[in-house]
């Protein structure tokens, strides 16, 4: 019993270090929107045909399609600043839910908790993040809506498992981070020339981001292995549920996208996620998630099944952010 308590207690500690490291990181690292982006410089104008607003062929799936590229230049222009904005949107819709779930649960943790103090960091980052994204909506013009009109509605009830179910909750905080996380960094690795503004906000983003996946992954290994192993054997199926209903919310368009610019059905077919390239874009952003699951213990033979019907399994990371790599 002793050495379980003294385990117990070294474990409590290296938490607590890392978050303590990771709201030092906050402090002396951070960014602020309105400082670190010259929104008024002359390179960040939007102006008409800009051509840095065609889709990227590898970091977004509309770009690299046949009918995407088989029209004007103009159209593809107009298709991509739509695009672009309402990823911001739904970017900053999402990380809205986030703050108020984060606030949900840090409202029930005690004096001197290192958990406090590092998720207020990350609250007021995020914060940062919805006056960014939506600043280049804003630039953008395009009065997109983000999110579909199903999880607008949900939205205001979606934070208060920050206070309920935690462990739910930093999973769907994963389902929303990752996926972006992984079509930013594809973005800002590629050859193809985009605009300042997007390269701007995706490098402030991806950079805080780290940190904020970073604790989500803490969390739920630090949590999970404590739960009963009927909690865990549930917690085990719904984390796969939570990947691909908020990653389809997060990446799909909404039907606006489609109808607006008059794209054939089975284009979106195409891009989500019936053809084998879009399928393994699916599983890719997920191998962060799936290697935490095989760690936490939430991946199991049921679990798996879950995560196969989804079509959302496949290799895990071997560490964090590993890049992913096509056979030569």
């Amino acid at each position: 019993m002793t050495l379980t308590t003294a385990t117990d207690r070294a474990d409590q500690a290296r938490y607590d270090e890392s978050l303590t490291m990771l709201s030092e990181a906050s402090v002396h690292k951070h960014f602020d929107p309105f400082e670190d982006i010259d929104w008024d410089s002359p390179e960040f104008a939007v102006i008409p045909n800009d051509p840095r607003w065609v889709l990227q062929k590898e970091s977004d799936p509309l770009g690299s399609h046949p009918w995407y590229q088989a029209l004007p230049l103009d159209k593809q222009i107009e298709i991509g600043m739509w695009r672009q904005a309402n990823v911001a949107k739904v970017g900053l819709q999402f990380e809205n839910i986030l703050i108020r779930g984060m606030m949900q649960y840090v409202f029930s943790l005690e004096n001197g908790s290192p958990e406090a103090r590092y998720c207020t960091h990350e609250t007021i980052e995020e914060c940062n993040h919805t006056l960014m994204f939506q600043e280049m909506v804003n630039r953008i013009g395009k009065d997109t809506p983000g999110m579909g009109p199903l999880m607008r509605f949900v939205s205001p009830f979606l934070p208060l498992a920050g206070s309920t179910l935690p462990v739910i909750f930093f999973m769907g905080v994963l389902a929303g981070e990752e996926p972006i996380d992984h079509i930013q960094k594809a973005v800002l690795r590629e050859d193809g020339v985009i605009h300042p503004i997007m390269k701007g906000v995706m490098a402030i983003h991806v950079a805080e981001e780290a940190r904020h996946i970073s604790f989500a992954h803490q969390f739920l290994r630090r949590r999970v292995p404590k739960m009963s192993k009927v909690g865990r054997f549930f917690a085990s199926l719904a984390m796969p549920l939570i990947m691909r209903i908020l990653c389809d919310v997060i990446v799909i368009p909404p039907k606006q996208f489609w109808r607006e610019f008059d794209i054939p059905k089975q284009v979106k077919k195409d891009l989500f996620w019936s053809t084998p390239e879009a399928r393994q874009t699916l599983r890719d952003y997920f191998a962060d998630v799936r290697m935490l699951a095989t760690d936490s213990g939430l991946m199991n033979p049921a679990s798996r099944l879950v995560w196969k019907g989804l079509k959302i399994d496949g290799k895990s990371s071997r560490y964090r952010s590993e890049p992913v790599r096509s056979a030569a």
